[in-house]
């Protein structure tokens, strides 16, 4: 009998090892294949999405919760230096010009949130490639809000007139193809190329739908705010069922909750701390990374983003750059990114700038392989 009970436990024991041994072994295939994709995203964020993506969603919030708590936004003070960016002039774009530029109409300067202005806060200066004769980016720096006045985040003004959109097709998100325009800007587009930012959240947080290049990824939800790119490189913000419609004209649409703006109205000012509505956060925190896209009343897109925003600052600073509908973009700080272009085509290596300098990704970013989708932006 104890012969008989010895064997069965060894027998029990070498099971128990093989089955940890093959458990291993397949976390470890796991997570090797995870951090080998070439999705550009840095060892740490991939790991962080794997374990995610793994039923490991509550224990990275509570260390990111820990982080956060023990890294709030600061009160007060000043930025870096006690100043604000400056804008970055880059190269002309090359090309021929069909037809005479229409007249350029910039906006208002945007009145700055902090009591005491720093010089040039708020006013707009170009930025980025100059299109048929004018730049076709402006970009403005402003304290978020009166309380966290160290920080700095980004505005940017868009010429529709002179600029096409494009949506690209991320290598996860989402995943799928081939595509036309897949994970990265090839090298034949580097001479047109003028800007390039960040698309929404992944799929299952977005509430909405994906459409590009012929294909539905998700189906559209109607009343879902949409980021939409119609076949002329033309782009609009608007209510999916409201403001656009399906039509041959529309090339890609991109859904991200609901609408942050609307009429010009700050959607979020009831409820800015509402995560289930605008997207859970790193630990759960309010003042995070965050961007949005909009149209102003004359169909220039504006994009603001960067640190210490909730949704209701971010809305407020939409409005008050001119947007009169807009919605919420990716949020935290791996995700946020703006960059503006020079060279390529012949006048030089192809060169990003951030719009923000302690933006967290590289500035070539987007001319290499993406997890994630992004919008590209051309000379027309």
């Amino acid at each position: 009998m104890k012969r008989a009970r010895s064997r069965l436990n060894r027998t029990v024991r070498r099971v128990v090892l093989v089955a940890l041994l093959v458990f291993s072994v397949s976390l470890a295939w796991s997570i090797g294949v995870a951090l080998a994709r070439p999705t550009g995203d840095p060892m740490s964020t991939k790991l962080v999405e794997w374990v995610r993506d793994h039923g490991g969603n509550g224990v990275v919030n509570r260390v990111e919760s820990w982080w956060y708590t023990s890294h709030p936004p600061r009160i007060g003070g000043l930025p870096k230096g006690g100043k604000l960016p400056t804008a970055r002039r880059t190269s002309t774009v090359r090309q021929p010009v069909a037809a005479p530029a229409p007249a350029q109409v910039l906006p208002p300067n945007v009145v700055p949130f902090a009591r005491s202005p720093l010089p040039n806060e708020g006013v707009w200066a170009p930025t980025g490639k100059v299109v048929n004769g004018k730049a076709a980016v402006y970009e403005t720096f402003l304290r978020p809000d009166p309380i966290h006045t160290s920080e700095v985040v980004g505005a940017v003004w868009m010429d529709a007139t002179r600029l096409r959109g494009a949506l690209y097709n991320g290598i996860e998100l989402p995943g799928g193809g081939p595509w036309a325009r897949p994970a990265r800007i090839a090298p034949n587009d580097y001479a047109g190329l003028v800007a390039a930012f960040n698309s929404g959240f992944k799929l299952d947080s977005s509430l909405g739908g994906y459409y590009t290049e012929g294909k539905i990824v998700r189906p559209l939800v109607d009343g879902r705010a949409s980021l939409v790119i119609f076949s002329d490189g033309t782009m609009t913000v608007g209510v999916w069922g409201r403001d656009v419609l399906m039509g041959p004209n529309v090339a890609s649409v991109r859904q991200n909750l609901s609408m942050l703006v609307d009429g010009a109205q700050n959607t979020a000012a009831g409820d800015p701390n509402d995560t289930h509505r605008w997207g859970d956060t790193l630990g759960g925190r309010v003042y995070v990374w965050r961007s949005g896209v909009g149209v102003d009343a004359r169909g220039n897109l504006i994009y603001v983003g960067g640190p210490a925003l909730n949704v209701g600052t971010l809305a407020d600073l939409l409005i008050r750059a001119g947007a009169v509908r807009a919605m919420e973009l990716d949020i935290n700080t791996a995700w946020v990114s703006y960059f503006t272009y020079a060279g390529g085509g012949g006048v030089g290596p192809i060169q990003g700038t951030r719009l923000l300098p302690n933006m967290d990704r590289p500035p070539d970013r987007y001319l290499t392989g993406n997890s994630r989708d992004f919008i590209g932006l051309f000379a027309r």
